[in-house]
């Protein structure tokens, strides 16, 4: 299909990275001292040639060919407040990156125009919400595999990787990492990790590296979308130990990739035996990669991305 220019927002660092590698020119709004959602082309992410900042305030005076959503008020506020009434009539695609807050099953999704497009990133998240008459595509995730990186588990520790995991409480999982903590060497990295006792921000191009030398990777996340930490870690080769909720169900393989349950005290003697049994560890590992290699590889995700866009530009 023809090179495409695409309008959207700084809202998940990580998802825009991957997002880029689609044959296509971004154009990231930003505003004066980058507040969050606004950040544009900025920040330690190894942005390609097609990503290109733009500020706010000149959003108006461009020509795209599709508007790209992805949080409730730039689909609610923005495109009213900065866009022009040609842009809005483009071509627009809203990328949900969450699951329903209010109700797991009732809340209506803000999408109200069937001719915006409503993008899930997850199965799972698409049976949640309830979006009656609104056209609905899921594109699952597409992660880059790490380069020069392999996985060698020899530090007897689980890595947990999530931010501001002090402030997000239960949906997130705070009580459960701090209820495993106590049985098992884990170590905590993202923003905010030291308000938890944690490392801190590892950056993005830095994480596989430092991931690589633990023994496993633990999601202790109840009810939120697939995390691309997940899919970066098995990328990589590690074992994944979560809960058994969420789209997390489909993607874990128990006893092969990793374990899932929804009973933590089985969960916390399933990391003890990873600590005790290296090897177990390495093999899941392996299978885990294996696995995110086929299901989500970068090629299929663009491909996905470039049908999505044909539908709704033709």
């Amino acid at each position: 299909m023809r090179r495409m220019k695409i309008l959207t927002w700084h809202t998940h660092g990580s998802y825009l990275y991957y997002l880029t590698q689609a044959p296509h020119d971004f154009y990231v709004l930003s505003k004066p001292g980058r507040p969050p959602g606004y950040g544009g082309r900025s920040g330690h992410i190894p942005w390609g040639d097609n990503v290109h900042d733009l500020p706010i305030e000149e959003a108006a005076h461009q020509e795209f060919d599709c508007i790209i959503f992805q949080d409730d008020h730039h689909y609610l506020e923005d495109q009213h407040r900065y866009l022009s009434a040609a842009q809005r009539s483009l071509p627009r695609i809203y990328i949900e990156h969450d699951t329903p807050r209010d109700h797991p099953t009732d809340m209506l999704h803000p999408v109200d125009d069937p001719g915006v497009l409503l993008v899930h990133v997850t199965h799972f998240n698409a049976l949640m919400w309830h979006s009656p008459g609104i056209r609905t595509r899921v594109i699952e995730h597409g992660v880059l595999p790490p380069q020069g990186v392999a996985y060698q588990g020899d530090l007897e520790r689980g890595l947990v990787v999530v931010n501001h995991l002090a402030r997000r409480g239960r949906r997130l999982g705070g009580d459960i990492f701090e209820q495993v903590r106590a049985h098992v060497p884990l170590d905590l990295v993202g923003m905010g990790a030291e308000e938890s006792g944690g490392i801190g921000e590892v950056l993005h191009a830095q994480l596989p590296a430092f991931s690589a030398k633990y023994r496993f990777f633990f999601n202790p996340i109840r009810y939120t979308s697939l995390g691309l930490a997940v899919i970066e870690a098995m990328m990589l080769g590690m074992p994944i130990v979560g809960l058994a909720t969420t789209e997390m169900a489909t993607v874990i393989n128990n006893g092969v990739t990793g374990f899932i349950n929804t009973d933590v005290g089985k969960l916390t003697g399933q990391m003890q035996l990873l600590l005790a049994e290296p090897a177990l560890a390495r093999d899941m590992g392996a299978a885990a990669k294996e696995y995110a290699l086929e299901r989500f590889s970068i090629q299929r995700f663009a491909s996905d991305w470039n049908a999505a866009l044909m539908q709704v530009a033709g």
